[in-house]
């Protein structure tokens, strides 16, 4: 090889090394936890888990109930839409629930129903018209089913959604530069392809022979 080329070779591969060890950084942990949590979800029916689950009570003052009743939402027969900023206020001092003020209820000339699933569990709202009693249950799976959640994207909202995605895309690259890193070695390891063909081959087999 002359000299300009293994130069150009030199500084590719440099260039690739680099993005290599800081996209593999960037997703090492992220990398970690998937992969802990697709074996976890691969035997999620093995793994037993008992929900715990907590059910709270109350009655909204007057004022409180006729701030519903006014709700644009209240003089239709379905309707989605947001509680009141002081019902949401008051239910959320009240009661271990937590929520954004945008999400919306089910409104309906019975009752407000508002749920509010989450990775790991599951909770709901429920709220009579007619009385201004008012329901709580909360849904806890544990820490398992949390990462496992997690692990789907599941009630997991926007910004987890995005970090999803940029993993994902961290993973790509380091996977990328890493084949590229191959090709460039190959020439003195012969066993390269050989094993990124079985790495191809094998659930390629598995799907098409072992999967019914």
């Amino acid at each position: 090889m002359n000299e300009p080329k293994k130069k150009d070779r030199n500084a590719w591969l440099r260039t690739l090394l680099q993005w290599h060890w800081i996209s593999s950084a960037i997703c090492l942990i992220g990398l970690l936890g998937f992969s802990i949590t697709g074996f976890t979800l691969n035997h999620a029916g093995e793994i037993e888990a008992k929900p715990a689950v907590h059910n709270q009570t109350g009655t909204l003052t007057p004022d409180l109930l006729k701030l519903l009743d006014d709700s644009p939402a209240a003089n239709k027969d379905k309707a989605n839409a947001p509680l009141p900023p002081a019902v949401r206020d008051k239910l959320m001092a009240e009661s271990s629930l937590r929520w954004p003020a945008e999400t919306e209820a089910e409104w309906s000339p019975d009752e407000v129903y508002l749920p509010l699933p989450r990775p790991g569990g599951d909770a709901w709202l429920r709220i009579d018209r007619h009385e201004g009693s008012y329901e709580a249950e909360v849904t806890d799976r544990g820490w398992l089913a949390y990462f496992n959640d997690l692990h789907k994207g599941r009630h997991t909202g926007t910004a987890w959604r995005w970090f999803i995605d940029l993993l994902a895309i961290g993973c790509c690259l380091f996977a990328l530069t890493g084949l590229l890193i191959l090709q460039i070695h190959a020439r003195h390891r012969a066993l390269t392809w050989p094993l990124v063909g079985a790495g191809l081959l094998l659930p390629a087999l598995v799907a098409l022979l072992l999967m019914h």
